[in-house]
Order: C-alpha cells, then structure tokens, then sequence
C-alpha cells in the first residue's frame, strides 16, 4: 500500500487565491475538517489526520460495499463449505440455510496475549524518535523508509494479524491500529542503529477492518546477539490514540519459528544470524522463555518464494498491562551488523 497521501508539488496556495475560502490560516479545512497544523502543508497534518480522513472515505465505500454484499447474499440458496487452518489443523464448517447472512467472527478463547517489552527500539516516542507522527506511516509494505529511499533486504514475510476483542465475546477488534516493528537482516533497528538513523523501514501502522485482521509485507528478522528472532507490536484501541504511546491496549512481540529461521539463515544477506541464531533458545531468551505457544506464528512457503504468517492476537482490554518499560536506547546491534550485546 502506499502512503495515504503523495507528497504535493507545493505548499496550499494562500487562502485569498480561492474566492469563498477562508481568509485566516487558522480557518483552512479538507474536505471539510479543520486542519490540525494550518500553516503546514496537507502532507504534514500528522497521523491522526490521515487516517481519520482514510476512516472517512472507508465509511464511504462501505456503504456501497455492504449494499453490493446484501445483492450477492441474497442469490445465495445452496449451502457452502469454508476451510480454515490453524497452526497445522484443518477445520471445515458447511452452512446449509438459505438466505442466511454471513459474518466473521475470532476463534473462541480464554487467555489474552502476552505482555511483553516494547523494547529499547520502538520509534513510538516514549524513548525519543518517533515515527508514528509521520505522515505515510499508515501501510502495508514496511520494506522501504517511508520516504522511499532505503529498502531493506531480506527474505519476504506477508504477516497477517488477528485482531480479537476478547471484551466483546471475542468479536473482531474492528478499528484497533497495529504498529509493527522489527530488526533488518542485520539485526539492526532502523532510527536507532548507528548506520541507519536516518532510515524508517520496517515501521508501520495497520487499521483493523470489520474482520479484524491487519497484513504487513515485511521481512523475515535477522538474529542478534542474546535474542531469539522475533518482531515487536503495539495495538491501540483507535486511529486516534495511536500517537501516544500510552495509549496502547497491548505490547508484546511475535517468536520466529526455529525450522524457518535456521532455512533463512543460510541467506547469504544473514551475515550475523547464523552465529547468533546458534547461541539462543527459547527456553533461555529473556522474553519467550516463561512461554511461547501463543507468539508462534502459523507459517507456510520457502526461503526462494518468501513466507506467509499468520498469528490471532487476544486481547482482553478489561485488564490492565503489566508491560515492562523499555530499556534505554544504547548498545545492542551495531551499524555495521556486529552484535554489542544483549537486547529485548
């Protein structure tokens, strides 16, 4: 996906170059919401404006979407077979009624998510650089800088999440924004890492829609010194809290599986990997080892055709977090991929 809005070829025009419009920058407005930075350009309106005006036209569409689905559900009279698979298990469910209304809905269960350290990367703002005030950081694909001048290499993962509302009979978690982060093949954290400060790849933010479920096209992690392979996610309960990192309604990270990650590192683009990945467990990582059923990923496909994941993501937002607070930044992998010690 590209990023909300293309970077325009200039600055708004001033006001008194559009008969009817208004005269102060203070009262500039799109699509008639006020804008929250007036003497900036569109471009530069901040995360929450973005995605509240994608929210809008969403709305919109939906509306015609869900007249479309009505038409087809309506011609449906014989009965249909779905499949579904989890973690190795195939499960088929046949609906025989006729006219009957489909929906979606999560896989029943009882135990929230794990809770688990953000991390002394997460680039939210709670440790100093923060890329959720970047207008373009709403995407799919976190390969590339949001500015589109480093990409990172490595195997491709297309990783869907499942978003479950457990407050809410474990319905989708409709509207819950995902920030997704993670290492580069190197093991080194974009923002932070000596040799890429300046870039912002494998970062970005996701909008559950009605079924719940966010897709990131990323990378597969590289392995660093003291740390089991894995990614990092925060979730928010709306577009809206998403710019304040307190805000979040879970923290937690996803655990790479072993068989993909020893096949991926025999990638010549892994350099540090294979040393580090054979010093590391995860009974002995600091974050998996007190369990971690629930952060394996279901996973299918090859080294040479990239990888599909997919996880469900309980969360009970009737409980509080018990998360610990990030480490400050410092140490961990270097610019040039060399391990500087252990890491969550």
């Amino acid at each position: 996906m590209s990023p909300l809005f293309s970077r325009p070829t200039r600055p708004f025009p001033p006001a008194s170059e559009h008969e009817g419009q208004p005269t102060t920058d203070t009262d500039r407005t799109y699509e008639g919401r006020r804008l929250t930075r007036p003497q900036e350009e569109l471009v530069d309106q901040g995360l929450t404006f973005d995605i509240a005006t994608l929210a809008t036209r969403r709305r919109f569409l939906g509306v015609i979407g869900a007249g479309a689905a009505t038409t087809v559900l309506a011609a449906c009279t014989s009965g249909t077979t779905a499949t579904t698979t989890t973690a190795g298990t195939s499960t088929a469910q046949t609906t025989t009624t006729p006219d009957a209304t489909a929906s979606t809905t999560a896989s029943s269960t009882d135990e929230e998510m794990p809770t688990e350290t953000a991390g002394p990367y997460p680039g939210d703002g709670s440790n100093g650089p923060d890329v959720l005030d970047i207008t373009g950081v709403e995407r799919s694909d976190i390969r590339s800088s949001i500015d589109g001048n480093g990409v990172a290499a490595g195997v491709t993962v297309t990783l869907t999440m499942n978003i479950i509302d457990m407050a809410n009979d474990d319905a989708p978690f409709t509207g819950a924004a995902v920030y997704l982060w993670q290492a580069d093949a190197l093991g080194q954290y974009s923002m932070y890492s000596d040799a890429v400060t300046e870039e912002t790849y494998l970062r970005g933010v996701q909008v559950a829609g009605a079924e719940g479920t966010v897709t990131f096209t990323t990378i597969f992690p590289g392995c660093y010194d003291g740390r089991w392979p894995h990614m990092h996610f925060e979730v928010f309960p709306d577009v809206a809290s998403i710019t304040d990192a307190t805000n979040n309604v879970l923290t937690s990270q996803i655990a790479m599986p072993e068989d993909e990650c020893s096949a991926v590192y025999e990638d010549s683009r892994y350099t540090e990997s294979p040393a580090n990945f054979a010093n590391v467990t995860l009974a002995t990582d600091n974050v998996f080892s007190d369990g971690w059923d629930m952060q394996l990923p279901t996973i299918s496909g090859s080294v040479a055709d990239g990888y599909t994941m997919s996880i469900d993501v309980p969360i009970d937002t009737t409980t509080e977090q018990e998360a610990a607070s990030a480490p400050a930044a410092g140490g961990g992998p270097g610019g040039d991929g060399t391990p500087r010690g252990t890491q969550p």
